[in-house]
């Protein structure tokens, strides 16, 4: 919830669900977003407007050397491409569910030239990050510039007249990154929060973990100087990653609400949670990750996932699976009777 303080639209939302035609409760977690989409919105009345899902895009520099990812750098860009042609996973869940959908070129190691913006959102930082074994992903300036992209692209969307929205990502090597940030942000170790990303088979699982190993290591003295999320995304993130920290406190300034997709989005929402603590509030988590450590995550920040598919896609496909969920919760709302107009006798 936004708040540990009951107010008056909390009590009058309160009031309404558990006048509905059914026992208190027996709608379960459909009853909880309602009243919290309720008290995001301050309304008895809260409606999805154009919501959207925006998919960021970019290349990690760890990746070019095959240590933590057993497909080649080039798919990043190809996948961007199947984005804009509607043939991914996410642009079948989209049109499924009646969503829209953004990608944003936040970083990729390719130049995609003069692409019509309808298609695609050109806001590269540039050409993938540099290899976090040699030195800093990026530099400061990348990353504050990063940030602020992507609070800009959802103000956008909002003036456009979305307030509900979910985040996506693709990056080859990009759940490496995510482990990083995980452990650096939770302090669990490194180890634990590293998992298969892209289908990684025994051998290759252990190159990864050695590698970040030795990358955490790396690193740890300068994000234990300074543990904040600018100085994180710096030394191991990715620009799609640092994109999607400066959406999440875009949506929730601007009071939006936001489905939680996997294990990358939520590593960024452990970053934008540092910068403002109330992010969470606006969230609404979709689904737990097939990748390990998502779950650990889920519960370092006292989430409960809607769904548990076993789904490890990324592109933003959980929190698409998600939206027909939060639609239901609003439907019975607004338009399940009370006990009052339907003639039905309530519990004495």
């Amino acid at each position: 919830m936004l708040s540990a303080t009951i107010t008056g639209i909390e009590i009058e939302l309160q009031h309404k669900i558990d006048n509905k035609t059914k026992p208190p409760g027996a709608l379960g977690r459909l009853e909880e977003i309602a009243l919290q989409v309720g008290q995001i919105q301050q309304t008895l009345h809260p409606v999805l407007r154009n919501p959207q899902i925006v998919v960021f895009a970019g290349d990690h520099g760890i990746a070019a050397g095959g240590l933590v990812n057993p497909y080649p750098q080039a798919v990043t860009a190809q996948m961007v491409l199947n984005f804009i042609r509607g043939g991914a996973a996410i642009n079948v869940f989209c049109r499924q569910h009646g969503l829209g959908l953004t990608v944003v070129d936040a970083g990729v190691n390719f130049d995609f030239g003069e692409l019509p913006e309808a298609g695609l959102v050109h806001a590269k930082i540039g050409y993938g990050t540099r290899n976090y074994l040699e030195g800093d992903a990026m530099s400061m300036e990348e990353a504050h510039r990063a940030i602020s992209a992507g609070g800009k692209i959802i103000q956008r969307l909002f003036d456009a007249g979305c307030n509900a929205i979910g985040f996506g990502e693709m990056g080859i090597g990009n759940t490496s990154a995510a482990s990083l940030i995980m452990s650096f942000v939770t302090g669990i170790p490194v180890e634990e929060c590293i998992g298969r990303g892209t289908g990684v088979n025994d051998e290759q699982l252990e190159t990864k973990i050695r590698t970040l190993k030795e990358a955490f290591r790396l690193h740890l003295s300068s994000v234990a100087a300074s543990p904040d999320h600018v100085t994180i995304l710096q030394k191991v993130g990715g620009f799609e990653i640092a994109m999607m920290v400066g959406a999440y406190v875009a949506a929730a300034r601007l009071k939006m609400i936001i489905l939680v997709d996997g294990f990358i989005a939520t590593s960024a929402l452990l970053l934008a949670r540092t910068l403002d603590h109330t992010v969470t509030g606006y969230c609404i988590f979709a689904h737990t990750s097939g990748e390990r450590g998502h779950e650990k995550m889920l519960q370092y920040l006292d989430a409960r996932p809607l769904l548990n598919l076993d789904m490890r896609l990324g592109e933003g496909t959980g929190a698409a699976m998600a939206f027909p969920i939060l639609a239901s919760a609003l439907l019975f709302l607004e338009e399940m009777a009370s006990f009052e107009s339907a003639g039905v006798s309530g519990k004495e």
